[in-house]
Formats: C-alpha cells, sequence, structure tokens
C-alpha cells in the first residue's frame, strides 16, 4: 500500500476519534447542564427572617439575570443586579407583629436594623446557593445515569453541574450592581399573567393581607409621627375639630383601610370627600359603599363626575352620611356648604360641559354664600345669605368663584394635590386621589400616590390652623410620608376681590416641616 494513503488514512481516523470524543464530552455536558438546570428549578429555594418579615427566596434559570421582588397580586419590582443565567425571586411571606412593635418601640433596634437587614439577607443568600450547588450536583448526576447508565459519565455529568454552579456563581458576583435597587422596574395588576397572580382564590386571599398590612403601616407610622420632636411648633387643642379631606377613591377598595386608620389614629372628628368615591356610577358598585357606614364618624360628601345620582342616594342611605348638593349643613360645629358636579363622564350620551359653564354654576351658588362673620347689615349680603366655613366641591373650577367668600374651599378631581391663596384671603385645596385613582393608577410607570389630609380647625372661630398632608406609595409600593404645613395668618379677614380665574392652582402653600418614613 502506497506509504501516504496509509499517513491520509491515519489522519482520517485521527479526525474521527476526536470528533466523536468531542461529541461524547458535549452530550455529557448538555446532559449535565440539563439536570442541573432542573435540580435548581425544582428546589432551590430557602426561607429567612429579614428584619421582622419572611422572606422567600428562589432561584430559576433566566436568560437575562435579575432580581425579582414579588408584591403579587399587585405587581413585581424588577432590579438588573447581575449578569448571569439565573434569576433570584424574592416573596414577602409573612411580617412578625411582634418584631415589627419592637422596631418602633425600640430606636437601639430601628438603629440597627440596615445592619441586621444586610446580614439577614447575605445569611439566607448563601444558604440558597449552598442548596442549589447541591441541587445542580444531584440533578446532573441523576440525569447523567438516567441517560447513560453509566457510573463514570454520571460522576463527570455530576462535576461539570458543580462547574457550571461555581462559574455562576463567579459570574453573578463579578458583574453585580448595587446601584440597581435604585432604578426598579415596576410592573403594575394591568400587565401581569396568571402565573404571576396565581389563582383566584389565592389574589383574594393575598389582597386581603395586603389591605390589612397596609392598614397596620398608617398606624404604626401614624403613631410614629405623633410621638416625633422634630415636628413644627404645633400641638392640636383637645377641642381641635379634626377633619380627614378625601377624594377620587375610584372605587379602591384599599383606601377604606386607608381612610379607617387615619380616623382613628388622628381622633378624626367627621370626614369631607370631594367626589369621584365611584368609577362608573353604577348600582352594583354601590355595595363598596358600606364602608362608609363603619367608619364610625360623620361623612360628608359631594358627587364627583364619575358619581351617579344612583351613587349619591347611595352614600346618602347611611346613618353617619350627610350629601350635599347645593345645600349647606353644620357638623361637629363646622359650618360646610357642598355643590355635586353636575356631569356625569360615563354617560357618553351627554353633551360635555366646559370649564366656562363650571365657572358659571359657581358663581351662581357664591353669590348666595357669605362667611359667617360678616354681618347682616353687609351691602353684599343677600336675603337668603348663607354662612358658611368651607365649601367643598369636586372640581377646583366650580369652586373658585367663592374667592373672597369663605375662609376654605375644599376641592378634588385632579389626582394631583395642591393648595393656592386666592384673591380675598379664600384658600383652596385640592386634594390628590386616596384610591391611588383605582386602576388608572397602574398606567402610569409609577403608581398613583394614595393621598389625604387632616385638617385642624379652632373650634371656637372655625379657622385652619394647621393640616397633615400623608401620602402612601401607590399600589405595590410601602412608603410613608407625612407633611405638616402650619396656617401662617390664620385670623386674616375675607373680603371679596377680584374674580378668581380657573387655572389650575400652583403653589405649593407655606413652608413646612416634613416628616419624611419609608417602610
Amino acid at each position: 500500500m502506497n506509504p501516504t494513503r496509509l499517513v491520509e488514512h491515519a489522519r482520517a481516523l485521527t479526525r474521527h476519534r476526536l470528533v466523536r470524543r468531542a461529541a461524547a464530552i458535549f452530550f455529557v455536558v448538555a446532559v449535565a447542564l440539563a439536570g442541573a438546570l432542573l435540580g435548581i428549578t425544582l428546589g432551590a429555594q430557602v426561607r429567612t427572617e429579614v428584619g421582622p418579615a419572611d422572606i422567600g427566596l428562589r432561584l430559576t434559570p433566566s436568560l437575562t439575570g435579575e432580581t425579582v421582588l414579588d408584591v403579587r397580586p399587585l405587581g413585581t419590582l424588577g432590579f438588573d443586579t447581575h449578569n448571569a443565567p439565573l434569576r433570584l425571586d424574592m416573596t414577602v411571606d409573612g411580617v412578625h407583629p411582634e418584631k415589627a412593635q419592637e422596631i418602633l418601640e425600640n430606636p437601639r433596634w430601628a438603629d440597627r436594623l440596615p445592619e441586621r437587614i444586610e446580614e439577614d439577607l447575605q445569611e439566607g443568600l448563601w444558604r440558597l446557593l449552598a442548596e442549589a450547588a447541591v441541587l445542580a450536583v444531584l440533578g446532573a448526576g441523576i440525569a447523567g445515569l438516567v441517560v447513560f447508565r453509566s457510573l463514570r459519565r454520571a460522576t463527570w455529568a455530576a462535576l461539570t453541574g458543580l462547574v457550571a454552579v461555581a462559574l455562576t456563581a463567579g459570574l453573578s458576583a463579578a458583574t453585580f450592581n448595587p446601584k440597581a435597587i435604585s432604578e426598579p422596574r415596576y410592573t403594575g395588576l394591568l400587565t401581569g399573567v396568571p402565573s404571576l397572580v396565581g389563582e383566584a382564590e389565592a389574589i383574594v386571599t393575598r389582597f386581603s393581607e395586603y389591605r390589612g398590612q397596609l392598614a397596620k403601616l398608617v398606624t404604626n407610622v401614624s403613631r410614629l409621627y405623633q410621638a416625633g420632636r422634630s415636628l413644627p411648633v404645633f400641638e392640636p387643642d383637645p377641642d381641635t375639630i379634626r377633619v380627614l379631606h378625601v377624594s377620587d377613591i375610584h372605587l379602591n377598595v384599599a383606601a377604606w383601610n386607608v381612610i379607617k386608620s387615619l380616623t382613628e389614629q388622628f381622633q378624626i372628628d367627621l370626614i369631607i370627600d370631594t367626589g369621584d368615591i365611584s368609577d362608573h356610577g353604577t348600582k352594583a358598585e354601590n355595595r363598596l359603599l358600606d364602608e362608609i357606614g363603619r367608619l364610625g364618624v360623620p361623612y360628608v360628601f359631594v358627587r364627583g363626575n364619575h358619581d351617579s345620582k344612583t351613587t349619591e342616594r347611595a352614600v346618602a342611605r347611611h346613618k353617619n352620611a350627610i350629601v350635599l348638593d347645593g345645600t349647606a349643613a353644620t357638623v361637629k360645629g363646622l359650618r360646610i356648604y357642598g355643590i355635586g358636579d353636575p356631569r356625569f363622564t360615563p354617560d357618553k350620551s351627554a353633551k360635555p360641559i366646559p370649564d366656562e359653564k363650571l365657572a358659571e354654576i359657581g358663581r351662581e351658588h357664591a353669590s348666595r354664600v357669605v362667611p359667617p362673620e360678616w354681618p347682616r347689615s353687609s351691602s353684599t349680603s343677600a336675603p337668603d345669605r348663607i354662612p358658611a366655613d368651607v365649601v367643598a366641591v369636586h372640581d377646583h373650577t366650580m369652586g373658585r368663584p367663592f374667592a373672597g367668600r369663605v375662609h376654605l374651599i375644599l376641592s378634588g378631581h385632579v389626582h394631583d394635590r395642591r393648595t393656592e391663596m386666592l384673591p380675598g384671603g379664600t384658600r383652596l385645596m385640592i386634594q390628590g386621589s386616596t384610591g391611588g385613582a383605582g386602576l388608572r393608577g397602574l398606567e402610569h410607570e409609577e403608581p398613583t400616590p394614595i393621598m389625604a389630609s387632616v385638617l385642624y380647625f379652632d373650634k371656637k372661630d372655625k379657622r385652619l390652623q394647621a393640616w397633615d398632608d400623608i401620602t402612601l406609595g401607590g399600589l405595590g409600593q410601602q412608603s410613608v410620608q407625612i407633611q405638616r404645613h402650619l396656617e401662617t395668618d390664620p385670623g386674616r379677614t375675607i373680603e371679596p376681590g377680584p374674580p378668581a380665574d380657573s387655572s389650575p392652582a400652583s403653589s405649593a402653600g407655606p413652608t413646612a416641616t416634613p416628616s419624611t418614613l419609608a417602610g
């Protein structure tokens, strides 16, 4: 045989063997990785105490590494913490009330909380990593044994799984981005999928838990706030009239827990709701209004543009409810004049009412309202005058004509809290959405905050002395801010001035000292 041919034959045989060996190695690696990933997916999860909470930690395969905090059914927060083919999922499985109370009552415990949380998380992550390594090795080894039916190849598969875990852990550590925590991605309820929100029964259970936790959060923060020493110098007299101003609940059932908690913690005397308690004004929505009767204090209501006359009647059926529509009532010593919104937005067959018409309606009502201190002989008074300390409307456009005729105007509608001093010494206060604008609050990049305000009135002259603006993070968030404002000139004289225009309020009100707490 030609020596040249023999050499070529030998080379071809060598190449063939290398190909076979490479294919065998590739097959072992593929089986090992599949077994390792399956083992991690099925069992890599631990539960660890982090501060006062029980946190579930879980590793799952992912093309792009990230950390996801699950607050189902309301949404998730995602963080680009690392670049590795594993995702870390964290869930809040429960809260220990006794530990939470200890944090509130023991300043030293609270000071160590950030350090303690970091230590607890690290301990949980180390346990999770160790568990993942064991499961990956077992999964890879079992997969190799099942596929190859060879103890030697199964051992190689197990070792491959261990190497894969080590490489993944190293890549995660090398690409870890601590700044990712300040750049979260929020995924709200509207973009959720069945795998996110779970079964219907679980949704109801978890949402009920969320409502309770939200109420506790407000309660605890309120207690902290009341005990704080850095607040402005204003201590409400025991005889002070305390009013809770809410607006634009938009059928958010969680809002009622917030309202009830604030009512109890701030010892509220009465609640003023400036409308849009409903979303579509249907009869089916009225059953959610039963919460009004459980609040235990007078509930003054003016109709919003999302509230139908059916909604108004449903509110009025509650014994503690006072519905105002071109009428006045004295509640807990405070004289309130209210006007229901003439529009009903859900009715698409109705012709829209322009702002000019709203302002005209406001002027008609304003011509009848005067401050209680004006003498009857005043040339600006009419025989049928109606004295009022506060005017409640839904849209500030209809309230502005009351400038110089009342001390305070309360409104809502725009889902954005603002306050402005109108001509004549009248303060206009526009409330944000106490319901986080309902489901509409999830249509934006950031959920709409839940807002309410506690107003403090002097019991003798019925003048506003101060107010607390309370802001909670929207759905899926747990932050609380309470900001105290002092009325700069509570005894100012109210006088008719030039008509106020209908442009949106822009000023932020007097300078205040904030008390900001996050939970």
